[in-house]
């Protein structure tokens, strides 16, 4: 069996292609490279069985060609600048919802029929319940990513109906971990080494957020995504949230880098309960259902930050790009 990853270059998409290869499995990676580090597949790029093709996934021409010979399909590309997106609200259509529709084209071309795909906790918007579960009532969506995402999950169930596409849709968490180039913890560090004494803080700090180490989260991805498929007839799109069974408050983050770090800079908050538009104050997502298959995270919250900062410490020519 060939793999097919786009983003392969990313945060994500690296580890998993990383464990692919690692599992002795063949992969093609396909990255534009527009936030795809080369770094991070260097180990890759020395095994023989990992072909990389840089291309964007609003090429469709050239994703098909790409794709042809695979058999599955991790769809991780897409645009996950959640704080901007209303300074360029057309990015998450082009980047992520007509990107997939051509994710989908590709794959239907190629007679490829098995998919997971990268969605996000955001999808949820400010929803009411808390742990969300994946059926919960979808509220007013609060961010042009979040609603990207979910026109993607749309046009997955409906190739599932239309065309008998298996898919497996994960709704992320926040992820950290090694390979981590954006987020709290990146932004924390990156001011603590230009001035150690003060800190800036988008919000009040109280914020109260869940995340998930990206190798918990690449098992989780692959665990899933090779349950049996087609086991019952319908759905042919199964949703998973990914996430751990705990979330920190900001106020809780910080403390943790600070110790780390020795330091004990002056908190700077600018105020409010969010730090942007469409930044939900609270995310925890039920993760019974994927739980109850067998699959359960090793890292707390705790040491998934700690990793990462670790990680950034030792690469800090992440923080020149």
């Amino acid at each position: 069996m060939r793999y097919f990853v786009t983003g392969a270059a990313g945060f994500i998409g690296s580890n998993l292609v990383d464990r692919l290869l690692a599992d002795g499995l063949d992969v093609t990676g396909w990255d534009n490279f527009s936030t795809g580090q080369e770094r991070f597949l260097e180990g890759a790029r020395e095994q023989p069985r990992f072909a990389l093709v840089r291309g964007d996934n609003r090429d469709l021409p050239a994703l098909t060609a790409a794709m042809k010979g695979c058999d599955f399909v991790f769809h991780l590309a897409a645009n996950a600048d959640v704080r901007f997106g209303t300074e360029h609200p057309r990015k998450d259509l082009e980047q992520n919802t007509l990107a997939t529709f051509n994710v989908l084209e590709a794959m239907r071309a190629n007679g490829i029929k098995r998919l997971a795909f990268s969605s996000t906790g955001s999808v949820y918007g400010e929803t009411a319940v808390i742990p969300t579960p994946e059926d919960a009532p979808f509220p007013i969506q609060t961010s042009l990513y979040g609603a990207s995402k979910l026109a993607g999950e749309g046009l997955i169930a409906a190739y599932g109906e239309g065309f008998g596409f298996e898919s497996r849709v994960f709704r992320f968490v926040s992820i950290l971990g090694e390979r981590y180039t954006h987020g709290h913890v990146f932004d924390f560090y990156r001011q603590l080494r230009e001035h150690p004494d003060h800190l800036r803080v988008l919000g009040d700090g109280t914020q109260r957020k869940s995340y998930l180490y990206v190798l918990d989260c690449v098992e989780a991805m692959l665990h899933a995504a090779h349950l049996s498929p087609g086991a019952v007839p319908r759905p042919h799109t199964e949703i998973y949230n990914l996430g751990t069974p705990e979330y920190v408050q900001v106020k809780d983050s910080i403390r943790i880098i600070c110790r780390e770090l020795g330091l004990k800079p002056e908190l700077r908050y600018a105020g409010g309960d969010r730090g942007w538009i469409g930044d939900n104050p609270f995310i925890f997502l039920e993760t019974k259902k994927i739980q109850a298959t067998g699959w359960r995270p090793k890292l707390t919250i705790e040491q998934g930050i700690v990793k990462t900062l670790r990680w950034l410490e030792a690469n800090p020519w992440v923080f020149q790009k």
